[in-house]
């Protein structure tokens, strides 16, 4: 896989096509609001050919995006590279066999589920796990082991636009998986 990174220059570029919103969705909180680099046509192809740019070489066999901004970036990554998209979706939302895993929230406990064969019929597959950012990590991490969890997997990382680092979301995936994020803040 190439360890290409984003020059500095397109960083700033599509930090400052994110927009923040203040006390949203509680007071105190900043919140990352990336629909204003997706409407911005020249951010969302900086974007999305820096990561075409790293994983094109990575043999990958899918994009695993999770529910539901992942899907944004991971199916337009999957057609560039001319592979498979698979949806990592909230309880109840897949109508096939699933595999779940639960994980934390602040207030409680959520559940994300995988369809038992979504990387078939490729024996082996390689997987790269999408979503725009990363905070604390517990959907990411859930997302992680439910691919780990399927046989013939191989999780190759796991990629965001946006790692919140103070938060240390990337610190705890990074003990089931490489984690690359674009940006962080």
């Amino acid at each position: 896989m190439n360890q290409i990174v984003l020059d500095e220059k397109s960083k700033e570029f599509l930090l400052n096509s994110i927009r923040d919103i203040k006390d949203f969705p509680k007071p105190g909180i900043v919140f990352k609001d990336i629909t204003t680099l997706l409407n911005n046509q020249e951010a969302f192809t900086v974007l999305m050919d820096h990561l075409v740019d790293r994983y094109k070489d990575a043999n990958l066999d899918f994009i695993a995006g999770i529910d539901s901004r992942g899907f944004i970036f991971g199916s337009a990554l999957a057609y560039a590279l001319k592979i498979g998209f698979v949806p990592i979706r909230k309880k109840g939302k897949l109508p096939s066999t699933t595999v779940c895993e639960k994980y934390e929230l602040e207030y409680g406990f959520d559940e994300i589920e995988l369809h038992l064969d979504a990387f078939k019929p490729k024996e082996n597959a390689r997987v790269l796990l999408i979503d725009d950012i990363i905070v604390t990590g517990g959907t990411a991490l859930a997302a992680a082991n439910l691919i780990n969890k399927l046989e013939s997997v191989t999780l190759v990382e796991s990629c965001f636009l946006m790692d919140i680092e103070f938060l240390g979301g990337a610190k705890k995936l990074r003990e089931v998986a490489p984690v690359y994020s674009v940006l962080n803040i």
